[in-house]
């Protein structure tokens, strides 16, 4: 039986800044309209002027705006817009947002709510995840009966106390001793509490040294899945990443088939589709799992340039109701990518956002490097939003010319 594809012809994005931009450039790459929606503070940033027609949201803050899921339909049916993309962040691993999209006829770029909901409490993403076979770290949910001491001793310290919901670092407190315990636990639960309105919280085994390596997975609606190998994602501040790589140079061949065939297997248990990562933590030869992202990665750049694929486009095509156009046999590791966020922050102040005017925006020619930017000359920095305002991306074949050419890219 063929495939029923229903082309998209007007592309809303949910979101703001460098991701809105790129996808607007594969969207208009492939023939499809763009529409943007926008903050006040965003009227005149570059993914709004660069969409076909842009929507005004009406409002200043994330919660007025971005992640008004009313607004946000009422924009995409304004528009006329027959599909939505969320990016990153905002509503893209909400549940009810994604149901509600589907339930309006409107395409949405994305897994199903289902797994975006089984992937967004921890636990249940534990648990599925052993069923799978895939391994994961001990692991202890903490209710109002549990006893902490006895949980923790039998996980043994140093243990990581770890809401169930939301992510970013919010709700994580590692503890090295039993004294530490408790009051470690009950702020963690404070601060899921206020970060995602769900005050869940875990006890997981703690490695005092591993490495946060993910695998880029692609899924369609007629069961067809690749990944397309791994990042390094260990460098991070405040558990908020700033240098991420592919390949990464921890993982051998055999880690690397091990660790594909384990992300495969998270998929099929979870019949995924759209793109996605699995999270794993490396420890020597051994890793575990630690979460699935049901979206589109922010360092998803450093995969495109070793697999020369566009993962936007795949999205797109997926929700049209094509097959992927690839297929595991066809992809290969080509040389070496680095990724490198830029922030708009102040060092002499411990790294605060730092508001105000882009006085200049002029990304380096040399080096080859791809800008994936939210900023042009003259734009406005707010505190209303994430500071970080662009990627700066590099391939080379191999990682020490990658590394030298970045760092020269960065300096000019």
């Amino acid at each position: 039986m063929a495939n029923v594809i229903t082309p998209i012809t007007r592309l809303l994005i949910a979101n703001r800044g460098e991701i809105a931009r790129r996808i607007i450039r594969t969207a208009h790459d492939m023939g499809i309209s763009t529409v943007a929606i926008y903050a006040d503070g965003d009227a005149q940033a570059p993914f709004v002027t660069e969409a076909d027609s842009a929507v005004a949201l009406d409002g200043r803050t994330t919660a007025e705006t971005y992640l008004d899921v009313d607004k946000v339909l009422a924009a995409c049916r304004r528009s006329g817009a027959d599909a939505i993309h969320p990016g990153y962040g905002f509503l893209s691993e909400n549940e009810g947002f994604a149901q509600a999209v589907i339930d309006a006829g409107i395409k949405w770029l994305g897994p199903t709510p289902e797994v975006i909901g089984l992937m967004g409490d921890k636990l249940s993403a534990k648990r599925l995840m052993d069923e799978a076979g895939v391994p994961i770290l001990p692991g202890i949910e903490i209710s109002a009966d549990t006893d902490i001491t006895a949980a923790a001793k039998e996980i043994g310290y140093p243990v990581l106390v770890k809401a169930s919901a939301g992510g970013g670092g919010r709700g994580m407190r590692v503890v090295e001793q039993e004294a530490d315990l408790q009051a470690a636990v009950e702020g963690a639960k404070r601060e899921a509490g206020s970060s995602f309105g769900d005050d869940t919280v875990f006890l997981e085994k703690w490695l005092a040294v591993s490495r946060h390596v993910e695998i880029q997975i692609l899924g369609d609606t007629h069961g067809n899945l690749v990944h397309c190998y791994e990042r390094e994602c260990s460098i991070q501040r405040r558990h908020q990443k700033i240098i991420e790589e592919a390949p990464s140079p921890a993982v051998t061949d055999a880690i690397r088939a091990r660790m594909g065939d384990a992300a495969i297997a998270a998929a099929k248990k979870l019949g995924y589709s759209s793109a996605g990562t699995v999270e794993f933590l490396l420890s020597g030869d051994d890793f575990y799992f630690l979460e699935v992202n049901a979206r589109l990665q922010v360092e998803h750049p450093i995969t495109e340039e070793i697999i020369g694929k566009d993962l936007v486009r795949e999205q797109i095509r997926v929700a049209e109701g094509e097959t992927l156009s690839f297929t595991q046999e066809d992809l290969s590791i080509n040389g070496h990518a680095i990724e490198a966020r830029l922030y708009a922050e102040d060092p002499a102040k411990g790294f605060l956002p730092s508001p105000g005017p882009v006085l200049a925006w002029t990304p380096s020619t040399v080096g080859k490097a791809r800008f994936d930017s939210g900023v042009e000359t003259g734009s406005e920095i707010s505190t209303q939003f994430d500071p970080m305002i662009a990627k700066v991306i590099v391939h080379a074949a191999t990682r020490r010319e990658a590394a030298g050419r970045l760092a020269r890219v960065l300096e000019t």
